[in-house]
């Protein structure tokens, strides 16, 4: 119950904070390109990036951090750290046909999917 918890925490600021980022470069820099979430999206593959290395080779950290700021701030800040951070252990693992099909797949499966949904809503 308790990870539940600790993730719960973490995603409640992942979310406020990919929210004032957003509002942030909206207002700085204006909505006509979508500023925002890409800055949200490579900020959150760097600090995964980042974050897993020093937990992973560097440092000791409780499971509830890694908890906390891996899979609540960053899960809520951007999944798409989360996917970049895969198609990397992929390519670290020299399956880089997996990694393409990742890319491709994802990024091709989903725009179908925003696709399909939007169909789907209007036909309702």
């Amino acid at each position: 119950m308790m990870n539940y918890l600790v993730i719960g925490l973490g995603g409640f600021a992942g979310a406020i904070s990919r929210y004032a980022v957003g509002v942030w470069i909206g207002e700085r820099w204006g909505r006509s390109f979508p500023l925002g979430t890409l800055a949200v999206n490579v900020s959150g593959c760097f600090l995964i990036g980042l974050l897993m290395t020093v937990f992973l080779e560097r440092s000791m950290v409780s499971p509830q951090w890694r908890s906390f700021l891996v899979v609540g701030f960053l899960g809520a800040y951007t999944t798409f750290s989360a996917f970049e951070y895969e198609t990397g252990g992929l390519v670290k693992d020299g399956e880089l046909l997996y990694a393409a099909l990742n890319v491709i797949l994802s990024v091709a499966a989903g725009f179908a999917a925003l696709k399909l949904g939007e169909v789907l809503a209007r036909a309702f």
